[in-house]
Order: C-alpha cells, then structure tokens, then sequence
C-alpha cells in the first residue's frame, strides 16, 4: 500500500500529461494521498505498508519502500499536507496548467519515494526526481532573476548531489549492500573510513538542506519560485537531507561524526545568526521568507549535533523530526500566504505595503498565526519543536564538568529567537499596519479557495503545538 501512496502523485501526473484536468486531477490525487498517509500513521506498524520488487540481481537493488519507523511516517505524513496546501495555493498562468500542476505532483512524488524508500539507489533516486520539476518550474514560471536562480539552485544542488553520491557508493561498498535495514547489521565501519564518509554526507546532505556557507542557493531560488514549489522544496524536500543524516550517517559512522562534530556546530551557528542577520536587512518578504527558512534550519542541525554528542540522548532525534515537521508546515503557509499578498496588492517589497490589515483582515490574520508560529510562539508546533532542540542539548550536561561545546552553542543559538522576532514582527508591522497606500487601500481579502489551505495548515499547527504527543507517540 506504501507504494500507492509514493505512485499516485506521479499517477496523476502522468494522466495530465495526458489531458486530464490538471486542477482538478491535483487536487484529488493529494486529497486521497492525505487520507492514506493518516491512515498510514495509524496503522504503519502493519506489514501491508511494506513493498520490495527485485529490479538488479547484482548488485541487489530492490524498488522497495516501508516504515523502518515513526520518522517515515512523519516526514510521509508531512509531504502529503504541504502538497494538498500546494496543489490548492497559488494560481496557475494561463495556459501554464498543466506544467504548474503537473511539477507538483511530480516533486511531492518524488519526495515521498525519498522519505519511503528502504533501498539505497532509490532513497537518492527519488531524491533527484524531485529536483527536476523544482528548476523546470524556477526557471520557466518563475519571477525576477529566474534563470539566474534557476542556474544556481541547479548548480549547487547538483554538486551537492554528487558528494552525497560518492558518500553513499562508499557506504554500500563497504557494507555490501544497498538494503538501508541491513546495513546497520554489516558491521563495524573502519573509524577512518568513517570519518572521510560523515565529511562527504555533512556536506553533501548539508548543500540539500542549506547549511552555512552552502546555503545561498536557497533564498534567491525560493524568492523567484512559484507559491507551490516554494511551499513543496522549503517545506518537504530539503528536509531530505537532515532525514538523510538521521537514517544513514548517525547509525552507520557516528565516530566519523564526532570528528566533525565541533565544525558543525560552527556551521550551524553560521546559519542561526549570520543568515539572521541577512534575513533582518531584507527588504522583500519572498527574500526574508527565504533566508528566514535558511536560518531555522540551524536549530534542526544543533538537534542533530546533540545526537552525535551524545548518541544514548532520548531527545535529540525528536526533537529534531517534531522540528523537522513544524518547521514544513509554517514556512510552506508563510510562502503560500506571501503569495497571496502579491496577487492582491501587485507587490511584495514591504516599502510598497502597509495598512494591509484594514482592506484584508483574515489574511492579516492568518499571516499573524504564521508569523508567530515562526518566532515560536508557545501553543504552535515550532515551539514545541524548539524547546524540545534546547532541551536536548543540555540532556547530557553534567555541571561537574561545565559546559560542553553543544551547550555553549545552544546557549549563542537562543539569540536567534530574538532575530526572528525582529524580523518577522517588523515584516508584520510593515504590511498591515499603518496608514494604508495606493496599492493596499482597496485591496481584496483572502477568497474562501485560498483560505481553505491556509487553514488546513494552521490547523495542523495548533493540533501538534497544543498535544505534540501526535507526533510524539510515532517516535517511540
């Protein structure tokens, strides 16, 4: 049944391909995929969500997916909210249909045949499936510079892809097999041979993710693409690279890790103040959503640096999967809800907007939920996420021996909560407050379409903010 759920999206996209109506088609194959992936979290301890078909015989490649456990599940469970939110959000060119919708469902397949795949070719190459329809949909139905952002996101993610391929080739030779369950079971992996792996994994994952300095694809790519992909690539796909780390690189090298382990919390650091810091100068909101995503992602790798510290830590890796999912739904209903302002106003630069909030009150409303949900307002599901990362790194502090370097970095990191505040509060101050000007004076409120998706991600967001146990009682 696992298989439906990674094949109906490319399904449905093949039958618009094919002249089917490309709206309603989306719609519908998300629609269906939400409902089997909720049901999928109830029941993923079942063997019928298990599939494997033998492709080579040698080596042994299977097309093979499951739930090794709750991170699948979560991460499944992810993709299939942010692509219905996607599919409904934004509004296709004219004549464009097919390609919007069509991209889509494409990237939302290919990420969940990545978060699903229990074989190793096909865990990266659904991976890179996924990329296809993110620089097609840049780069011809983008804003701005969308050729330069096209050509940039291509480039370093491509290389990206290329380091992390070489790491998981080493990887499966030295265990022999491509089988990602049996590989914990191969044995021991030489310290040395482990310490080059975990470099070439941290960076490679790390480039998929933006990690500090490899992360300036990531704002100019997502400025200049259309609502959906922006939604799909921040929300679900670049949380590839951080699930990478969590199934692969943490059982299998985690002495190659601690070798690695004090330059990453440096690169870690990098993203959560200086990319704050960037994100506070921004003029335009699709730019400082961008950065903003960026610089989040530093609190999910102090989670993983927690882990690698102390591998017996019983909160890191939730922390990091709950922040992981937060972290998808706020940033995916920011850039759905951005796009929604550059519909109704002409402009997303925050010098041409202000008193927004008078013409558009439930939009203001809703982008107020997502603001906060950003900041880690208490109730919503990133601060859930946040306080469980703070957490988790001092879980192993002892106070006989003082401060390790985890929690001295927890303790700079936590300045970035004041830096999202700034920015996030003065994007809010300066869109719907205010005297109102010529283009948000008699600008429309959000339509009944598109508050349907924004409200299905709030929902979600108060649902796991106010009982994380939802996404909890998975991880056990």
């Amino acid at each position: 049944m696992l298989a439906l759920i990674v094949f109906l999206p490319l399904a449905a996209f093949l039958a618009i391909l094919l002249g089917a109506p490309a709206r309603l088609t989306a719609v519908g194959a998300a629609a269906l995929n939400l409902a089997l992936a909720l049901y999928a979290a109830a029941t993923w301890h079942c063997p019928c969500w298990i599939f494997s078909e033998p492709v080579l015989a040698k080596p042994a490649i299977h097309l093979a997916f499951g739930f090794p456990d709750g991170m699948s599940v979560v991460m499944v469970l992810l993709t299939a909210i942010v692509t219905l939110a996607a599919v409904l959000s934004g509004k296709a060119p004219e004549g464009r249909e097919t390609l919007y919708y069509g991209s889509s469902l494409l990237l939302s397949g290919g990420a969940l045949g990545a978060f699903a795949a229990t074989d190793l070719f096909f865990f990266y190459a659904f991976h890179e499936l996924a990329l296809i329809p993110t620089f097609l949909m840049i780069g011809i139905l983008g804003r701005g510079e969308r050729r330069a952002a096209a050509w940039k996101i291509t480039i370093y993610l491509g290389l990206g892809s290329i380091v992390l391929l070489a790491g998981l080739v080493w990887l499966a030779n030295l265990t022999g097999t491509f089988d990602m369950g049996k590989m914990a079971d191969a044995g021991r992996i030489d310290p040395v041979a482990q310490k080059g792996i975990a470099g070439l994994l941290i960076v490679g994952f790390g480039t998929l993710v933006s990690l500090f300095p490899f992360h300036s694809w990531a704002a100019p790519a997502y400025a200049s693409a259309p609502a959906p992909i922006a939604m799909l690539h921040a929300g679900v796909l670049k949380k590839f690279g951080l699930y990478g780390l969590l199934r692969l690189a943490i059982p299998l090298v985690p002495d190659g890790l601690q070798a690695w382990l004090n330059p990453l919390l440096l690169l870690l650091l990098g993203n959560i103040l200086w990319v704050g810091y960037v994100t506070v100068s921004q003029k335009r909101l699709d730019l400082m959503l961008g950065n903003s995503s960026v610089m989040h992602m530093g609190y999910i790798f102090l989670a993983v640096a927690a882990l690698i510290a102390f591998p017996e830590n019983p909160l890191a890796r939730s922390a990091a999967i709950v922040l992981m999912f937060a972290h998808g739904i706020s940033i995916a209903l920011l850039f759905g809800l951005a796009d929604r302002i550059e519909r109704c106003t002409g402009s997303i630069d925050l010098a041409d907007l202000g008193g927004l909030g008078k013409s558009a009150p439930a939009l203001a409303f809703m982008f107020g939920i997502a603001a906060m949900a950003s900041i880690g307002l208490p109730g919503l599901a990133n601060f859930a996420g946040e306080v469980l990362v703070f957490l988790a790194a001092f879980k192993s502090y002892d106070g006989t021996s003082g401060l390790g370097p985890v929690q001295v970095t927890c303790i700079l990191a936590i300045w970035g909560v004041v830096i999202s505040a700034v920015y996030m509060l003065r994007a809010y101050r300066n869109i719907f407050q205010g005297p109102a000007g010529t283009l948000t004076s008699s600008a429309p409120d959000i339509s009944l379409t598109d508050r349907i998706p924004a409200l299905l991600l709030i929902i979600v967001l108060l649902a796991v903010g106010l009982y994380p146990n939802i996404l909890l009682n998975l991880l056990k």
